[in-house]
């Protein structure tokens, strides 16, 4: 079980490129405001949540909210409010693929996107041309294989395929929205 420890919204790097990226502490941080808009992180047991996604990968090199160095072709995923970091399986509503991400970053900061998402990560679910795309996205607790994999930069090991009766519920719930 994940236990989300409320901290000061610092930043402590984690080092140079050659340092291991880890899992602790996880950073909940303050409320902050972007473009006139507060989002308050909080841990989210059960988050679960249908919209859109984006990827982004020119930023490469940078450092994450979490102090990580950002790289584009890590499967990896940015989020206003989850702690950091966190897992979450994306399913992609068009292609059916599912894939564990892990955020380790902040944003998108648009109302019409719940989850950015690296290029690695686009890529892997099918989504890259698209640029973006229509997700189911939950919060999950990993195996801890899956876990290392993901901070070593390597896919987690392969979910199963939404079937598509899930997919065309998910469809009909982002319809309504």
């Amino acid at each position: 079980m994940l236990r989300f420890l409320p901290v000061a919204p610092t930043l402590t790097l984690i080092g140079c490129a050659g340092a291991q990226v880890s899992d602790w502490p996880v950073k909940i941080g303050w409320p902050y405001s972007v473009r006139g808009v507060t989002y308050v992180p909080a841990a989210a047991p059960g988050y679960e949540v249908v919209g859109y996604a984006s990827w982004y990968g020119s930023e490469s090199g940078n450092r994450t909210a979490n102090g990580e160095r950002y790289r584009a072709r890590w499967v990896s995923g940015a989020h206003t409010t989850l702690p950091l970091p966190s897992y979450v399986e994306v399913t992609a509503l068009t292609t059916g693929r599912t894939i564990l991400v892990r955020v380790n970053d902040r944003g998108p900061f648009s109302p019409t996107r719940v989850i950015d998402l690296s290029r690695g990560a686009a890529r892997l679910l099918g989504i890259e041309q698209a640029g973006r795309a229509e997700v189911h996205v939950q919060l999950v607790d990993p195996p801890e294989r899956d876990r290392a994999r993901l901070r070593r930069g390597k896919p987690a090991v392969a979910r199963r395929e939404a079937s598509p009766g899930q997919l065309a519920a998910w469809r009909s719930v982002l319809a309504a929205q």
